[in-house]
């Protein structure tokens, strides 16, 4: 922005960090700065998590196979992905948002809506403020973010995707049909390949289009409900708000092996890394679990899952484990069939400080609970293999796991 721009009324920001996953690699090496960067396994069964702007020139894509990645851009650096780096540098963006305005609405790890409209006496103009997070986030993360500023969500979005990366764009109230008009369907919340196909048989292939086109006309190919939902917003129109309350209604991880399978010890000691990785996720949203569940995909695809609900919520990776181990000895497969994916998930999350134990006279707390804080401290500055169980040292396993 280099010139004033009127953004009266346009209290809505979205902010979406640049490459995160990479972004944060290069951090930590800026040898790599300027140069094409992967993050994604190594296995053929790989998928790429993200990508530097120098590799996406080369058309990778994030959620592209990585075998296809490698094709497309061979002299990229490849990075394993170092998940609880990213969710406790994305704990500490989130906190400057929240510095900023407690309606902060996050989508993911590196993404979130604000809404700021009750922040502008004390901080400025919603312009003002995107500037200042896009400066404590660089000065504080040495990384990048985009900022689109509106007056709903649906533009703010819309502007943040325009304007990267690293820029900030604002839509000015009064402008965003102009703003909209010439954009292609595919910009609209909702219009897929399919969707896509069926208005381009009605000759309509720009947003301007859709918002000139007869509502009568949508509803006969499209339904009402979908015609009145691109009429909406081909007008700039949408009223949701920005919900700080959203809560994850579960969290979890997976793996799918390069190599199927069938070992039980090894299995075990995949969920035991998996529920290392559950049990972070819940600590570092201050969260505790009600029950575990597994995932187990066998080789010819079919998945099955078992749950069980604990006595009390837990976010310790200990009772987590052992209630994992537990359903996979119950599942019939211990032994039984090759698997190709594992999964453990956390699900009816309760507030941390509502899963506290009730002690017995002269009981003390969780050992396990105090240990588990501590290494999490630990991970959080020099990442997750810094420190971990003697069973995930050099287990010759590294291997069979994709991503």
């Amino acid at each position: 922005m280099s010139e004033p721009v009127d953004d009266s009324g346009c209290t809505i920001l979205h902010v979406d960090m640049d490459a995160f996953y990479a972004s944060v690699e290069i951090r930590d090496r800026p040898d790599l700065a300027g140069r094409p960067v992967i993050v994604g396994g190594l296995g053929g069964r790989s998928v790429v998590l993200s990508a530097t702007y120098q590799a996406r020139a080369f058309g990778v894509r994030s959620a592209m196979p990585m075998a296809r990645a490698r094709r497309l851009c061979p002299q990229a650096t490849v990075i394993p992905p170092r998940h609880a780096l990213y969710r406790a540098v994305s704990k500490e963006v989130m906190a400057i948002f929240r510095a900023s305005t407690p309606l902060v609405e996050p989508i993911s790890l590196d993404e979130a809506f604000l809404d700021v409209s009750g922040a502008i006496r004390l901080l400025g103009s919603p312009a003002a403020i995107g500037r200042r997070i896009r400066t404590q986030v660089t000065e504080q993360q040495q990384i990048t973010c985009s900022v689109g500023i509106a007056s709903n969500k649906f533009l703010a979005k819309l502007a943040s995707v325009q304007c990267k990366p690293d820029g900030l764009l604002v839509i000015p109230a009064g402008q965003a049909a102009a703003f909209l008009r010439p954009l292609p369907v595919t910009a609209l919340w909702g219009v897929g390949e399919k969707t896509r196909q069926i208005l381009a048989r009605l000759g309509l292939q720009t947003v301007g289009d859709i918002a000139t086109a007869p509502l009568a006309v949508l509803e006969r190919d499209l339904g009402k409900a979908a015609a009145d939902h691109l009429h909406a917003l081909a007008h700039g129109l949408d009223g949701r708000r920005v919900e700080s309350s959203v809560r994850e209604k579960s969290v979890g991880a997976e793996e799918t092996f390069e190599v199927d399978i069938d070992d039980p010890t090894a299995v075990r000691r995949e969920l035991l890394r998996l529920s290392r990785r559950t049990a972070r996720a819940l600590r570092s949203a201050s969260l505790a679990a009600r029950t575990i569940s597994i995932k187990l995909r066998k080789s010819d695809f079919t998945t099955i899952t078992r749950s069980r609900t604990l006595p009390e919520p837990t976010s310790e990776t200990q009772q987590i484990y052992a209630t994992a181990c537990s359903l996979y000895a119950a599942s019939g497969l211990s032994g039984q069939a090759k698997l190709r994916l594992v999964g453990v998930r956390a699900a009816g999350l309760v507030p941390a400080t509502a899963a506290s134990t009730q002690l017995a006279l002269g009981q003390r707390g969780s050992a396990w609970r105090e240990a588990e804080s501590a290494l999490d401290r630990i991970s959080g500055r020099f990442g997750p293999e810094a420190i971990r169980p003697a069973a995930l040292i050099d287990t010759g396993e590294s291997d069979l796991r994709s991503r």
